[in-house]
């Protein structure tokens, strides 16, 4: 990613306020009759321009590179010699324009983990020898301590649980189902309390931690990853050796180092230091209005030429919630009658399933009475009575009948969660919740193939077979499931090795692997800041085909830019022949590198518009070609 100075857009407005007062008070000296104080102030702007563009031209060749701006600084000191002030304002005027735009471009959210810090656990619930329950700051707490974790809360350290605990683990494991941990099993910092609270007996200090240990990933990924080198001084690497070649050419066989200078106005490349930023900024622009925040021109350049694409299954794939997928009643029950029992009951209960359960019922308009004497048993469920009639929604206990068997059979096929629901002491039903794909996520996949890219890996902590369903079900290329944090990254760099790679996510466990990727894409509609700290774009609206948009986006804005680059360079080089046969004065040579500024200008402004299908005219099917224009 390209890194620049904080006060780089500071610096550029600044610039270009003084050129561009400069130059318009010179042009009024000149009309009014006062050719030497225009001159004076010409000589100023030209010189005002020169000295950060050395500064530019020295910190580039500090870190290996030769970029556009040596070209201008060749015009501006060769204006200052020849006495040709006008055209180096003018020059000048153009730098300043470009280094603006691209400034504005590249400017970007700081890509510290200050956030991911932020939002881990400040302090944390210690019980006391007296038995009673203290707030301490997380520093203090040592392997040993006893905690207690309250409903929603986060495990602020590694411990292992002193009562059944249930657990959502999708930030650290990407696991959509709530996690059941029964008394002595383990349970990682970072990892959220989705029932009861429970007693947590700590087996490291936070620095030691799970979450630590993630956050430390993350910003080692973030700190070797390369500065990317402009779309522009790319071109510059054979456009600078040209330039130079004909001015001195020029010189050489006229004796005339007007001509020089002549050539190198024209030759400054103004159709890079302006096209390509203008288009990258129309393409930020059009994705935003997309619903998804790029973070930089060098973002957007490098999602223009992906390979590979990597995914995460939960939140990104699939919808991230538990939603009701089968009522299956025992024989001669009404199904209804269970649902509605089971949502009245878990109206009280903090577990992730139990929303799901209610969501469902509210979906078919079933009346839910407030149930009574509810009991919830961490691990176990919770039981009450409904309307008077004992109700019960949780594990299932004994030995389950034929069609019980059978939905666990169907359960484990797909990764499904059940809540088996009992009335009046026997079982009534049993309720199947699973984490659904995303409607859109398979054709998602075919537009985003059409859009460009070659390979199409999920990468998931989710179990095998499940990820495996769910891959085949999108289509995919390749599955990776089972991963940790630390799989994915290892994963994302030897995707990086082999062509520029993007990175799709939406929790903690995704936040190194974003960092890692050519281009990191958070899935931060529903508030994924830790995820959204460390990526390079992200989605504020929570549908996936509009990743698909700003690839395209990306890819046409690319296009244009190159288009915009290569034309402009064109009629520069033309220019410059006819400069360098002495055709060309100077002055009149900047007017002409302005109009050929105007030409790029209006094609870069095309990225404005086109590549994405509307809405309202989306009726995508399977396989069909992504429009690009």
């Amino acid at each position: 990613m390209a890194q620049r100075s904080p006060d780089q857009p500071t610096i550029s407005w600044t610039l270009l306020a003084l050129v561009g007062a400069l130059l318009v008070l010179g042009g009024a000296g000149w009309l009014a009759g006062v050719p030497t104080g225009a001159e004076v102030l010409w000589a100023a702007a030209t010189v005002v321009s020169l000295v950060p563009a050395c500064y530019w031209v020295v910190r580039a060749l500090r870190r290996g590179q030769t970029g556009v701006d040596a070209i201008a600084v060749l015009a501006l000191a060769g204006s200052l010699a020849v006495g040709e002030y006008l055209a180096g304002a003018i020059v000048g005027l153009m730098l300043a324009t470009g280094r603006t735009l691209e400034a504005y471009a590249e400017r970007r959210a700081a890509r510290d983990l200050s956030a991911l810090v932020a939002h881990a656990p400040r302090s944390a619930r210690r019980r006391t020898a007296e038995g009673a329950v203290e707030v301490v700051p997380l520093a203090q707490v040592s392997a040993g301590d006893r905690l207690l974790v309250a409903p929603g809360e986060v495990a602020p350290v590694d411990g292992v649980a002193e009562d059944p605990a249930v657990l959502d683990e999708s930030v650290l494991t990407g696991e959509s189902r709530p996690v059941e941990r029964a008394v002595g099993e383990a349970v990682a910092s970072g990892v959220i309390n989705a029932g009861p609270g429970f007693g947590l007996l700590a087996t490291a200090t936070a620095d030691q931690s799970t979450y630590a240990g993630i956050v430390e990933l993350a910003r080692a990924a973030t700190a070797e990853t390369a500065p990317a080198v402009r779309l522009a001084d790319r071109y510059a690497t054979w456009f600078l050796p040209a330039s130079l070649l004909v001015a001195g050419l020029a010189w050489l066989l006229s004796g005339d180092p007007v001509r020089a200078v002549a050539v190198l106005v024209v030759a400054t490349p103004c159709p890079l230091l302006l096209a390509v930023p203008i288009a990258i900024v129309a393409g930020m622009s059009r994705a935003a209005r997309r619903g998804v925040v790029v973070r930089g021109g060098g973002t957007l350049e490098r999602l223009g030429r992906a390979e590979t694409l990597l995914l995460d299954k939960t939140g990104t794939l699939t919808g991230g919630r538990p939603e009701l997928a089968e009522t299956v009643p025992a024989p001669g029950v009404d199904g209804d009658r269970v649902l509605r029992a089971a949502a009245a009951l878990e109206q009280l209960s903090p577990h992730v399933l139990a929303t799901a359960i209610v969501q469902a019922a509210v979906a078919r308009s079933l009346p839910l009475p407030v149930p009574t004497e509810v009991t919830e048993e961490p691990g176990a469920g919770i039981h009450g009575l409904v309307d008077g009639e004992p109700v019960r929604v949780g594990q299932l206990d004994g030995h389950p009948p034929p069609w019980a068997v059978a939905l666990r059979h169907r359960a484990a096929s797909d990764g499904s969660a059940i809540a088996w629901v009992s009335l009046d002491g026997g079982l009534a039903g049993g309720l199947r919740l699973r984490d659904p794909i995303r409607p859109d996520a398979a054709a998602t996949v075919n537009r985003l193939r059409a859009a460009g890219l070659r390979r199409l890996i999920m990468v998931t902590g989710d179990r095998e077979l499940v990820a495996e369903q769910v891959g085949r079900s999108v289509g995919v290329d390749e599955v990776v499931a089972g991963c940790t944090p630390a799989d994915k990254v290892e994963r994302v760099r030897q995707e990086t090795r082999r062509g520029v790679t993007v990175m799709v996510g939406d929790g903690v466990n995704d936040a190194p692997a974003l960092a890692t990727a050519d281009v990191g894409v958070a899935m931060g509609a529903r508030g994924a800041t830790v995820a959204a700290e460390v990526a390079d774009a992200v989605m504020t609206v929570d549908e996936l085909e509009r990743l698909a948009d700003t690839v395209a986006i990306a890819a046409r804005t690319r296009r244009i830019a190159t288009q915009s680059a290569a034309v402009g360079m064109a009629l520069s080089l033309a220019a410059m022949a006819v400069a360098a046969f002495g055709q060309l004065p100077p002055a009149v040579g900047a007017v002409v590198q302005e109009g050929i500024d105007v030409v790029v200008i209006l094609n870069a402004l095309r990225a404005l518009g086109g590549g994405w299908r509307p809405a309202a005219s989306r009726a995508w099917r399977p396989g069909a070609p992504a429009r690009s224009e």
